[in-house]
């Protein structure tokens, strides 16, 4: 009877957030360790399946790190990465295109499809979703002879800035029963493919959609502070700050920079959560703690950084940045 009150105590917890999104799209964005594992890849399933039975819109747009890494060892192709984006010539992003278009593109339909939803599988060029440009990396090198450091501008090969969504295609497939499951390639202008960098792609797309969230899936905690403790919550402008001075670093900056690109596009909420947790996705949608940090553009109050969970007004601070999208995004 205990785990049976439990069971009923979740669900009316969950309550005011299926209200609240319902009907509401919700672009996440799909990689990680999340992707490899059978457990994890299985839950991930379940809990889309389950966003679009609840009459929220999900749209997922993914990545493809690791296999695409093994994909090019198997056809004896090096790999090399400036400011960590993949140096990709034409060879390369044969390889890219398949793995990304054609192998988990379809695997990720398939898992949808084997728990009970359904699923089409396309990429940026259907449609021209997704039009880019070259993107060219900043770095900072030595100077000949000077000793003194400057910017550079690196040409990384096809690798895409985005430039243009057009989300009709999306909005097409979302609108029926159908969850769209998208690869992050793009073309130009003139029909050139670009391999796009995951997190941009659902971000760009996240903007586009005008979307009530974007979640992206990571291999970490989520945001850590200072001290080395997840953060639950924060503001871009207290995120900006923590990249500006070293707290955010690494892997994590190019994230929390495109959380914060979503929110200026219109995102009320952006979720940077630990994928290695089953059922990620729906424990930071529908409940009150989330499994990660949580991104708006202000706090209530003022505040920068806040808690999350229970009655306390960390809790209220969630769903007051909810509540507030709701009265006022599209």
């Amino acid at each position: 009877m205990n785990e049976a009150i439990a069971k009923a105590e979740v669900l009316l917890e969950a309550l005011p957030f299926m209200r609240r999104f319902a009907g509401r799209t919700i672009v996440i964005k799909y990689g990680g360790h999340a992707m490899l594992d059978e457990r994890l890849k299985s839950g991930f399933a379940e809990d889309v399946v389950l966003l679009k039975s609840l009459g929220l819109h999900p749209v997922v747009v993914h990545g493809g790190g690791p296999q695409i890494e093994e994909a090019l060892a198997r056809h004896g192709i090096e790999t090399h990465f400036v400011r960590g984006m993949r140096v990709t010539d034409a060879q390369t992003m044969e390889i890219v295109e398949m793995v990304l278009g054609g192998q988990i593109n379809k695997d990720i339909v398939a898992d949808i499809h084997n728990h009970g939803g359904k699923a089409i599988g396309i990429t940026g060029k259907d449609g021209r979703m997704m039009v880019a440009e070259k993107l060219k990396v900043r770095v900072e090198e030595k100077g000949s002879g000077t000793g003194k450091r400057k910017s550079v501008l690196v040409d990384v090969g096809l690798v895409g800035k985005i430039t243009h969504i057009n989300t009709e295609v999306i909005e097409r497939i979302a609108g029926t029963d159908f969850i769209p499951v998208i690869a992050p390639i793009a073309t130009d202008e003139e029909g050139r493919t670009y391999n796009v960098n995951g997190d941009v792609a659902a971000a760009e797309i996240a903007r586009g959609l005008k979307a009530a969230k974007l979640i992206l899936l990571t291999d970490v905690a989520g945001i850590k502070n200072a001290d080395g403790k997840v953060q639950p919550m924060l503001c871009a402008a207290e995120a900006r700050r923590q990249v500006s001075d070293g707290t955010i670093a690494a892997g994590m900056v190019p994230k929390v920079e495109c959380a914060v690109d979503a929110l200026e596009g219109g995102v009320a909420q952006v979720h940077i959560i630990d994928g290695r947790v089953k059922h990620a996705v729906l424990l930071e949608i529908f409940t009150k703690q989330g499994v990660g940090t949580e991104v708006v553009m202000q706090l209530p109050g003022g505040k920068r950084t806040a808690k999350r969970g229970g009655s306390s007004a960390a809790g209220g601070a969630k769903n007051s940045a909810a509540k507030k999208h709701e009265a006022g995004a599209a």
